[in-house]
């Protein structure tokens, strides 16, 4: 027997409950579908318990340099990695169980528990369960990729997800891969107490952010302690009596790291390979990301792709915003299309970095006039006084028409700062809007202003300043 429904939602991450609200509200009759833990990557193995542990590290770190403020507190300062973990798993499971109650309270939902499986292009198996509905909505995220490396089948390996579940502090780790995760892993566990390595095959660390970002980020964790590994283009595990072995630069001279644990944060893959989407005859990339059209529509007409599934962002907030314009174009008549937005980000290190709009060096490949502004944060009063002038910020603006292209802010409060350009690149307002504005004293945004004052020719690569590193005092 099939049961049907107005809508079918596939995955309760951050697009799913909040579709699953409008639908309803709108007086549809909606099933939706969750294989695990309610609220996706973001709640339980993301955003959440990373930033409540990234709290605890910062707690750790500051009150290491306790004494650079004038307190006095006991030493050494130690970690209880049981209570870490108990506090952000506290936090964890209450959204977790909050969007489990909302979902099964609604009215006009019903909750289905257990893998979901095309069956036709408007059918769906869940169990012993079958549902048809005009409108499906995937909403299943994504999962960490584990890479194809020598001897990963030999030694036991943490993914972000599963290095979560464990309440020790390692006595070394090594991070293979050095993107956003392996930075925020890595910086969280120098600070709980661990030798940290990172390992990464590329030249530089963040190789999607412009060098002298890539650089400073370097500086930083260096500063801190931990070992970095650069231009590892063969990697190989294996064990050596309690140790794990990574053997780095196979083809030329190579160099053992011995750690006891070891991290693979080399990025995700799309949880749609075990949805039946040949059935349906829903149309994906080579890497398993379903295509989409700028409305978030599929290949089959009456199926939608929101959040990581869709390859067209790996974030909550873009996740969200597909769930706001499959919902505007649906109830609102609000012609709303993923190409209305900016890139915008933040790197959870400490000091953040804040991002918005183009790269420098997007900037420099579009080929228009530009102009730049950058000032260190050994410059900003408010990093100054709270001891924490690592970094800097840059803006980009577009010579012509005025307006902001993109921006940068490594530096404390950058992830809130950065907001601050966003919202006058949304606007399309002149920078001179932003330039004059009069912004509180003492914070960090009251320095885009100025920077904005200060603006130059975006200078040929040849004449560029040498990458700005950290500043030694942060």
């Amino acid at each position: 027997m099939t049961t049907t429904f107005d809508a079918i939602i596939i995955g309760t991450g951050q697009a799913g409950p909040f579709l699953a609200g409008r639908l309803t509200a709108a007086g549809m009759k909606v099933a939706i579908i969750e294989r695990g833990r309610f609220g996706g990557t973001c709640v339980n193995t993301g955003c959440t318990p990373t930033k409540t542990m990234v709290a605890s590290a910062h707690a750790a770190h500051m009150a290491r340099r306790a004494a650079d403020f004038g307190v006095t507190i006991g030493s050494p300062v130690t970690v209880d990695m049981k209570q870490v973990k108990a506090r952000r798993d506290a936090i964890t499971g209450k959204s977790s169980k909050g969007i489990e109650s909302m979902l099964k309270g609604m009215t006009n939902c019903t909750v289905f528990e257990g893998q979901a499986r095309f069956t036709s292009p408007h059918e769906v198996t869940v169990g012993t369960a079958r549902l048809s509905a005009e409108r499906i909505y995937i909403n299943t995220g994504t999962r960490p990729a584990v890479p194809t490396m020598p001897g990963v089948d030999q030694v036991k390996h943490f993914t972000s997800d599963s290095l979560l579940e464990i309440d020790f502090l390692p006595r070394h780790l090594i991070i293979v891969g050095g993107g956003y995760i392996g930075m925020e892993f890595g910086q969280m566990y120098r600070r709980f107490g661990s030798e940290v390595t990172i390992i990464e095959t590329g030249a530089r660390l963040m190789h999607h952010e412009d060098e002298d970002v890539s650089a400073a980020i370097r500086g930083i964790l260096e500063q801190e302690g931990i070992n970095v590994r650069l231009n590892a283009q063969c990697i190989a595990l294996s064990t050596k009596g309690e140790d794990i072995v990574a053997r780095v630069d196979c083809a030329s001279e190579s160099k053992d790291v011995h750690g006891s644990h070891v991290l693979l944060a080399v990025g995700r893959r799309p949880n749609t390979d075990d949805l039946g989407l040949e059935k349906a005859g829903v149309e994906m990339d080579k890497r398993g990301y379903i295509t989409i059209d700028d409305q978030l529509r599929t290949s089959v007409p009456g199926i939608w792709a929101l959040g990581d599934c869709n390859g067209k962002g790996a974030f909550t907030h873009t996740s969200y915003n597909d769930f706001e314009i499959v919902a505007a174009n649906l109830l609102d008549n609000d012609q709303r299309r993923v190409s209305d937005r900016y890139t915008a980000y933040a790197v959870y290190i400490d000091p953040p970095l804040g991002r918005a709009g183009m790269t420098e060096a997007e900037v420099r490949k579009s080929g228009r006039p530009a102009l730049i502004g950058q000032r260190t944060m050994a410059r900003v009063s408010r990093a100054i006084e709270k001891g924490e002038t690592n970094g800097f910020m840059k803006i980009m603006v577009d010579a012509q028409t005025r307006e902001i292209l993109g921006a940068a802010i490594l530096g404390v409060g950058g992830d809130e700062a950065i907001h601050c350009v966003l919202d006058a690149m949304y606007s399309k307002a002149p920078y001179t809007v932003v330039q004059r504005a009069v912004h509180i004293h003492p914070t960090v945004a009251e320095l885009i202003p100025t920077v904005l004052g200060e603006l130059k020719p975006l200078p040929a690569v040849s004449e560029t300043k040498p990458p700005v590193a950290s500043d030694k005092k942060g």
